[in-house]
């Protein structure tokens, strides 16, 4: 009777627990998806640098990273690199730092990058076939699984080892193959058809690169890569260097005076005028 009351104290016990475990994880859930929602646009670009610059060094067997050491990885500064952190609750150990796999693991999760992805490139012109050969898609996670032209001539050709098939497939390849996210790299003109089709066929995430904003429904994600654009804002940045340049180049031939002339600068004058008034 003993041993069987303690049977019973055991299994009694262990539901607790196991009622504890599952009410904790209710809230961890929830907990998680609100930090991820509050995570800014930018820190979610930075995360994925962190996250490939620990992949690189899980490559060489470190295990322990400092911030600091990470924040001259990424690129950025240290105390960015905390408050980024921070949003996915990853504090580190004081004199320590972070687990390199620990935090791998926790970004990942965040990103995403737990769930299965599958890739179709559309538009086989360079651009796409530099996606579809790219290597680093598969290494991280986005294995390029279909690909899709309008010329006839592509149609069935093997790019990257995937045979090229023809636009008016999207919906059913993509069905078949849990196409999950499309790159489209077609003209603008055909771009809006393309995506039609890749929502048609259950892609919810887009990468396009076609110079035209895309309606899509609600629930579909869509990122705009404009190398244009990019190529703009780099022209801007450095046309500002330049100006602030000029300018500082102003200033200090201003404190010197002209060259050569024995001029006296605006300072010197003052204070000549000073003394003669004393006199």
């Amino acid at each position: 009777m003993t041993a069987h009351g303690a049977d019973v104290q055991d299994g009694d016990g262990q539901a607790e627990a196991d009622s504890r475990i599952e009410s904790k994880q209710s809230v961890e859930v929830p907990a998680a998806r609100e930090r991820a929602r509050a995570i800014p646009e930018a820190a979610v670009a930075r995360l994925a640098v962190y996250l490939r610059a620990l992949s690189g060094l899980a490559d060489q067997d470190v295990t322990t990273v400092s911030s600091d050491e990470l924040a001259a990885a990424a690129g950025v500064n240290s105390a960015k690199l905390r408050k980024d952190l921070s949003y996915i609750g990853s504090y580190g150990t004081r004199g320590v730092g972070y687990e390199v796999s620990v935090l791998i693991g926790q970004i990942e999760r965040t990103l995403g990058l737990t769930r299965k992805h599958s890739v179709a490139v559309v538009g086989i012109g360079n651009l796409g076939h530099a996606l579809a050969n790219y290597g680093g898609f598969p290494s991280r996670g986005f294995p390029v699984s279909a690909l899709f032209d309008l010329d006839p001539d592509l149609v069935g050709v093997p790019v990257g080892g995937i045979p090229v098939s023809h636009i008016d497939d999207i919906v059913e390849v993509c069905t078949d193959r849990e196409v999950t996210i499309g790159v489209i790299a077609t003209p603008a003109q055909g771009a809006q058809e393309v995506c039609d089709r890749l929502v048609a066929g259950g892609v919810t995430c887009i990468l396009n690169f076609a110079p035209v904003v895309l309606q899509v429904p609600e629930d579909v994600e869509v990122r705009k890569v404009d190398l244009a654009v990019e190529m703009q804002i780099l022209s801007f940045h450095v046309a500002r260097r330049q100006q602030e340049a000029a300018a500082q180049s102003d200033v200090d031939g201003a404190d010197l005076g002209p060259p050569g002339t024995g001029e006296q600068v605006p300072g010197e004058v003052e204070s000549a005028n000073r003394m003669v008034e004393r006199l």
